[in-house]
């Protein structure tokens, strides 16, 4: 498990490591992922270290809320709330996480299919 200092997405929230930045809130930064896999992937981050989905706790009820409304805002800035958008949460190594801070991918912008992996 990485530490906070070690993290590479603490390291993009601290200006660090340089992201090529799509929105900014209170509670979330959203930015273009290096390796696409639709036309339009952005990560949407907490401001806040949190490992995975299952280090969330009742105090981060304000913060994953924050987390939602920014995931809208880039879905409606990126021009793709209208025709859908998915959005993926990979928790843990057998789900693919690459990266020990929960992250949001948003992928649209052409038709995604299903069922994933």
């Amino acid at each position: 498990m990485s530490s906070k200092s070690e993290c590479l997405f603490c390291r993009i929230l601290r200006k660090e490591i340089p992201a090529n930045v799509v929105l900014e809130t209170e509670f979330a930064l959203a930015f273009r992922d290096l390796k696409p896999r639709a036309p339009v992937h952005v990560l949407v981050i907490p401001k806040e270290h949190v490992p995975s989905l299952m280090g969330f706790e009742p105090r981060h009820a304000a913060m994953i809320s924050g987390i939602h409304e920014a995931i809208q805002a880039v879905a409606r800035k990126e021009n793709i709330a209208e025709n859908g958008f998915r959005v993926v949460v990979n928790n843990g190594r057998d789900s693919g996480q690459a990266v020990e801070h929960v992250h949001y991918h948003v992928l649209g912008g052409r038709p995604l299919g299903w069922p994933p992996g």
